[in-house]
C-alpha cells in the first residue's frame, strides 16, 4: 500500500508541471499567468488545509468505522480483478456525480454548496480544486463509501483518487484541445471551460467530469465553435476562503467589510506575506484595493436574471 501511495503521488505531482507546461504552450486562453488571481487561495486552502481535514473526517471518522461495525463481512467487489474494481468505482461514481451536479445547478439550496467551484474568474488547473467543504463532504462520502463497503481492494482508493485529480485538473485546464469524436466519450477542457463560463447559454449544461457521454446521452451537451467571453459568477462572491464558506449559510458583502480596520488588516495579511516571501512582485497587489477596483459584478446580466 505505501508503494502504491508513493507512486500515485509521484504521478501527481509530475502530472501538475506538465498542465502548466502545457498551458504555457498552447493556451485556450492567452495571457493566463501561472499565479493568476485566487491562485494560492486554492493552492492553500483547498488544496492543501480543507483536503487535509476532510480526508480525516471522511475515512477515519465515517467510512472505516461504518464498515468495522456494520459491514464488515460484505465483499461484493473483493474477488473482482483490480482494473475492474477500478473501472466499475469510476463509471457509476461519474454517473452519479453527473445527477447530482445537474440538481446542483437546477436546486437553490444545492446551488450554495457549488457556488464557490463556479467563483474564479480565470480557470486553469488549479481552478477545480476549489469547492465548498460541504459539496466535498457529500460527494467524496458517496464516492468512497461503496468502495469500502463493498469489500474493494484497499490500492483501488490511491489509484482512483488519482484518476480523479489528474481527470480534474485535466477538464479545467486552460489547455487548447479539439478532441474531435472523442469528446462524444470522454470528457475535457473543450466543454468544462465552457461549463465555467459567465455565459447564459450554459448555465444549464456540461455537468459531466470524467465522461462527457452524459451530458451527450441526456441532452445537456453544449460545444459551440467558439470559446467564452468571460467565466465565474454573474454576482459578487468573496475572494476570502473563510468568507467563501461562510456565503452558503449567509451572503456577506467583502466590500462592507473592508471598511473594518481589523478585517482589512487580516484581508491585506497574506499579500504582505508572499511578497516579503518573494512569491509576487511589486505591482501585484491581491490586497483590498484590487479586490474593490476587480470585484465588479456584470450589473447588466445580473438584474436580468433575477
Amino acid at each position: 500500500m505505501g508503494n502504491i501511495v508513493y507512486y500515485t503521488t509521484s504521478i501527481l505531482v509530475l502530472s501538475v508541471f506538465v498542465f502548466i507546461f502545457l498551458e504555457r504552450k498552447y493556451p485556450y486562453r492567452k495571457g493566463l499567468k501561472v499565479f493568476r488571481e485566487g491562485f494560492w487561495v486554492d493552492l492553500i486552502w483547498y488544496t492543501f488545509v480543507q483536503s487535509y481535514f476532510l480526508q480525516i473526517i471522511i475515512f477515519a471518522w465515517i467510512l472505516y468505522p461504518l464498515r468495522q461495525h456494520y459491514l464488515a463481512n460484505f465483499n461484493f467487489v473483493t474477488n473482482w480483478p483490480i482494473v475492474w474494481q477500478v473501472l466499475f468505482f469510476l463509471v457509476t461514481h461519474d454517473l452519479y456525480i453527473y445527477w447530482f451536479h445537474r440538481w446542483q445547478h437546477h436546486s437553490k439550496i444545492l446551488w450554495k454548496t457549488h457556488e464557490a467551484h463556479h467563483s474564479n474568474k480565470e480557470v486553469d488547473w488549479l481552478a477545480g480544486t476549489r469547492s465548498h467543504s460541504v459539496e466535498i463532504l457529500i460527494n467524496q462520502t458517496i464516492e468512497y463509501a461503496p468502495i469500502i463497503l463493498l469489500g474493494a481492494n484497499p490500492i483501488v482508493i490511491p489509484i482512483k483518487a488519482l484518476i480523479d485529480a489528474v481527470w480534474g485538473m485535466y477538464i479545467h485546464s486552460n489547455i487548447d484541445i479539439k478532441s474531435g469524436k472523442l469528446q462524444y466519450i470522454i470528457n475535457g477542457p473543450e466543454m468544462h471551460q465552457w461549463h465555467h463560463a459567465d455565459q447564459r447559454e450554459v448555465f444549464y449544461a456540461n455537468y459531466g467530469t470524467k465522461f462527457a457521454i452524459w451530458d451527450w446521452m441526456f441532452g445537456t451537451a453544449y460545444l459551440p465553435n467558439k470559446k467564452p467571453m468571460r467565466f465565474g459568477l454573474y454576482y459578487k462572491f468573496p475572494k476570502d476562503y473563510f468568507l467563501q464558506h461562510l456565503y452558503m449559510f449567509k451572503k456577506v458583502d467583502e466590500d462592507k467589510l473592508l471598511e473594518i480596520k481589523t478585517f482589512k488588516a487580516y484581508y491585506d495579511l497574506r499579500p504582505k506575506l508572499f511578497k516579503f516571501l518573494g512569491l509576487i512582485k511589486e505591482g501585484q497587489t491581491f490586497s483590498a484595493e484590487e479586490h474593490v477596483m476587480e470585484q465588479q459584478p456584470h450589473q447588466a446580466l445580473a438584474e436580468e436574471l433575477k
